[in-house]
């Protein structure tokens, strides 16, 4: 049985990017980043940049993502001490959801040690029900969607 191994993406299929430090408990006893780190990654890029783009207000915001689906694929090791820089983009936009494309870089490599994706549903804090994204937050997500692949 052969399978082919996925080509890993590259920094120019992104969007923007986050830099984040790794850390000493990010690594299992194999010396690599435990995978369920690489979702922490995910979730820590994702939401710093709708904060520092003023789109999310985690205490008090009227409007919140919950995660309904995720995914990765694991194409090269990650470890402590490590740079990640997470690039990100937009693959698809509804009207209360969001599909976020996150890919981890080790230090200044330009191909992708993982890529994952995850969906957030834009909810009501209140209700926890869908709400059609408000315009400021459907503005700054349009700004790093990429065209269907």
């Amino acid at each position: 049985m052969t399978t082919d191994r996925p080509t890993p993406s590259t920094r120019a299929g992104y969007r923007t990017f986050r830099t984040i430090a790794t850390r000493w408990m990010d690594n299992d006893v194999y010396g690599h980043m435990n995978n369920v780190v690489h979702y922490s990654l995910f979730d820590t890029a994702v939401n710093g940049w709708l904060v520092e783009n003023g789109v999310l207000d985690i205490h008090q915001g009227g409007q919140i993502g919950l995660v309904v689906e995720t995914g990765c694929r694991y194409l090269a090791e990650l470890a402590f001490p490590d740079v990640v820089t997470a690039g990100i983009r937009v693959a698809r936009l509804g009207s209360s959801s969001v599909r976020y494309e996150i890919a981890l870089f080790r230090n200044d490599e330009d191909r992708a040690a993982a890529e994952g994706f995850f969906v957030h549903v834009y909810v009501d804090r209140e209700t926890r029900r869908p709400k059609p994204l408000d315009s400021a937050l459907r503005a700054a997500l349009e700004g790093i969607t990429v065209a269907p692949r």
